[in-house]
């Protein structure tokens, strides 16, 4: 998923670990009835960060609404507290200087004031989620950077870290060859 899609809130921050899920949707009741009627909040994710283990990765799934925060500050402090690595939120999050002080990775579709409190509920936890046309499942290896999140199927996993290795070396390789001058024809033989 590119950057352009789904940014880091802090520039220079890598993310890596296991996806944990949540799946939310729009609710019909104003935020002001809500608030009135004393009705619960649903937007559950301190209950995700709670079956979630140290390292996971959180990837909130609200189909890339702009309009009401996903997350907010103390819903990362509750998952750093929690030993989340970070988030991946399709849809918006808020206190965004107040995630930045905590140093805790996000990556977004936007930033937005309006809490999703009463304007939200969640609907599924640690199910399939869509981040910008690619399947999470629970367990799939989370990977982002200031390029994008890239999402690797739990059971292709090993064999996508294995042939990544093997690129990154060859990789190298070819900027020692670069470096040194050597012969175009020495390089293509790289890759």
């Amino acid at each position: 998923v590119p950057a352009t899609y789904l940014s880091p809130l802090t520039p220079g921050r890598r993310l890596v670990g296991t996806a944990v899920t949540i799946r939310s949707i729009p609710v019909r009741i104003t935020p002001t009835q809500g608030h009135l009627d004393k009705e619960f909040i649903r937007m559950a994710t301190r209950d995700l960060y709670y079956l979630a283990e140290a390292g996971d990765v959180a990837v909130a799934d609200f189909g890339g609404n702009l309009e009401v925060s996903n997350m907010g500050g103390q819903s990362c402090t509750v998952a750093r507290s929690r030993g989340l690595a970070g988030a991946i939120v399709n849809g918006a999050v808020r206190d965004v200087d107040a995630i930045r002080r905590l140093d805790y990775p996000v990556w977004c579709r936007g930033q937005t004031p309006i809490s999703g409190k009463h304007r939200m509920e969640a609907i599924e936890i640690n199910g399939p989620v869509t981040l910008h046309n690619v399947v999470v499942n629970p367990g799939d290896l989370v990977v982002a950077d200031d390029s994008g999140v890239c999402i690797v199927p739990a059971d292709r996993a090993e064999s996508v870290l294995d042939r990544v290795s093997k690129l990154l070396a060859g990789e190298s390789r070819m900027r020692d060859l670069i470096s040194s001058n050597a012969p175009i024809a020495e390089q293509k033989k790289i890759f």
